[in-house]
């Protein structure tokens, strides 16, 4: 098979693994944004179930990385974008990596916490915006090898959710400290919020990422 056979080849099996990833980072994101209405349930159960099964995605997403990692080293430099398409496997691996740290801090919690300064709700709006990012990087991927304009013009579209999270971070940030008076507490929230800000921001660095792919596919 001819080299520019078997870059197209690569590149199509390469952007597949990178779609299952964003349908796993999906799920957990998904999960993580009940995650909120348990621990004010105190349903142990679930908050346990829950966490269970964002840490299995975390596996299968670092398994999917390390397919792509082989894909592409399997072909060398054919693929002249391969250092793109490593870098977006690798961010996706790490967005998995920041939900698993969130839900673990925000397990942590109190429940009257969450229930006395309502941060659920904020925590929940939030979170849901995140999913609202995901699921574009997820219908980019489904366009990246068909309708690469389609795939171009949906990163875009990112780029208003992301600014809608800026917003909605800086009101939970600021609402939490002043409804929080545990220092501890405080602390615990902040670093959930924050880490949500930052996955958020990594779900936009996947969206350039994609562009830059749109571009060579």
């Amino acid at each position: 098979m001819y080299s520019g056979a078997l870059e197209e080849q690569a590149k199509r099996k390469a952007t597949s693994i990178l779609q299952d990833e964003i349908n796993r980072i999906l799920n957990a994101t998904r999960e993580l944004a009940r995650l909120p209405d348990l621990m004010t349930r105190r349903d142990k159960e679930g908050i346990k179930d829950l966490l269970n099964q964002i840490a299995d995605i975390e596996d299968e997403v670092e398994t999917h990385r390390r397919k792509i990692t082989k894909e592409v080293g399997d072909v060398g430099g054919l693929i002249m974008n391969r250092e793109n398409l490593l870098n977006t496997a690798f961010t996706i691996d790490e967005i998995a990596g920041h939900i698993t740290g969130i839900s673990f801090k925000l397990s942590n919690i109190k429940a009257t916490t969450l229930k006395s300064s309502k941060m659920d709700k904020d925590l929940t709006d939030l979170i849901e915006l995140v999913v609202d990012e995901v699921l574009k990087l997820n219908e980019i991927t489904r366009n990246l090898n068909t309708n690469s304009a389609k795939a171009i013009e949906l990163a875009q579209e990112t780029q208003e959710i992301e600014r809608e999270i800026d917003t909605k971070y800086r009101q939970a940030t600021i609402k939490a400290m002043k409804s929080l008076k545990d220092p501890a507490e405080l602390i615990l929230m902040k670093d959930v919020i924050d880490g949500i800000e930052e996955m958020a921001d990594k779900c936009q660095e996947v969206s350039d990422s994609f562009i830059m792919l749109a571009f060579s596919l």
